[in-house]
């Protein structure tokens, strides 16, 4: 008879440097969501804010999400045939890298993929983020939103690199400014003058990538994949 899967003792000292007691408990855990739960997802994400992490963790109380420590689940999943801990869990190690995540959940494959392909959330966009639009600022009284800028954020806004004065306590710029243009990676100032003209140019958004149940892996195709971007 084969020897169970389940009984093979894996080694972590190839991802402990400190905190094994901690990697220890999450090793132990995604080997119980892997029993618990029907599906196991692998989902990315694109600018990454907690704020929305949070809500969707919220929506999906009778679930379990893994965010972090990549290596540790995926000893935990398994990295080879003889050391899986269920048939096939290997190919979703093979995932577990960069930016990405673990859902294990009881909810059915396609309330899932409609979940995920409608949760996109509008966000102020950092540094280091490709600008998705030209954002230029016509001359004249400086507005933000449907107001003057305050005249006490001149000096502010002007150090940020935008070329503005003050005119009998108007923030004035004598010629359009363009903050940002379409393609360019953001600089911080760039960033800094977006959020506070209110131009949000991120969303945050997750992106299934695969499912595991029952032993088998399910990659979705392009189209799928493209539902969720």
């Amino acid at each position: 008879m084969p020897k169970s899967k389940r009984s093979k003792v894996v080694s972590l000292t190839k991802t402990e440097k400190k905190g094994r007691g901690g990697k220890d408990t999450l090793f132990e855990e995604v080997r119980e969501c892997v029993d618990k739960y029907a599906f196991l997802w692998v989902f990315s994400v694109d600018n990454m804010r907690n704020t929305f992490l949070k809500e969707i963790r919220s929506e999906f109380k009778d679930s379990r999400f893994f965010l972090g420590k990549n290596k540790v689940m995926a000893k935990a999943l398994g990295t080879t045939v003889e050391d899986e801990y269920k048939d096939n869990l290997r190919q979703v190690s093979k995932l577990l890298n960069g930016d990405v995540g673990v859902l294990f959940t009881d909810r059915p494959v396609e309330e899932v993929k409609e979940y995920f392909n409608d949760y996109r959330q509008a966000d102020y966009a950092r540094s280091g983020v490709v600008a998705t639009e030209t954002v230029t600022i016509p001359e004249g009284a400086v507005m933000r939103g449907a107001d003057k800028m305050p005249h006490n954020m001149e000096q502010h806004i002007r150090n940020l690199g935008m070329p503005t004065t003050l005119q009998n306590g108007i923030v004035t710029l004598g010629a359009p400014y363009e903050i940002c243009r379409l393609g360019q990676t953001l600089t911080t100032n760039q960033a800094h003058l977006l959020k506070l003209f209110y131009h949000q140019l991120s969303e945050f958004r997750v992106k299934l990538l695969c499912y595991y149940t029952e032993g088998e892996v399910h990659n979705l195709d392009e189209a799928e994949a493209m539902n969720t971007e």
